[in-house]
C-alpha cells in the first residue's frame, strides 16, 4: 500500500512539473503572439501609409517603372 502511494506521489510530482513547463511555454508563446500583432499592426500602417504617398489618385502602379537602374 505504502509503495502505490509513493509511486502516486512521484506521477503527481511530475505532473505538476509538467504542467508547470506547459504554463511558461504559453506565456512565452502569449507574449510572442502580442509582439508579432504589433509588428503586424506597424507594417499595415506603413502599408497605409505608403499606399496614400504613391501619387495620390490611388491607381495601380507600373512595376516596369520600379525596376533598379541596373537592369
Amino acid at each position: 500500500m505504502q509503495d502505490r502511494i509513493t509511486n502516486l506521489e512521484v506521477k503527481l510530482s511530475f505532473a505538476e512539473d509538467l504542467l508547470d513547463e506547459l504554463n511558461r511555454t504559453v506565456y512565452r508563446q502569449q507574449q510572442q503572439i502580442e509582439a508579432l500583432q504589433k509588428h503586424l499592426l506597424a507594417l499595415t500602417e506603413q502599408v497605409r501609409a505608403g499606399a496614400g504617398g504613391g501619387g495620390g489618385s490611388g491607381e495601380p502602379r507600373d512595376l516596369r517603372e520600379e525596376i533598379p537602374p541596373h537592369y
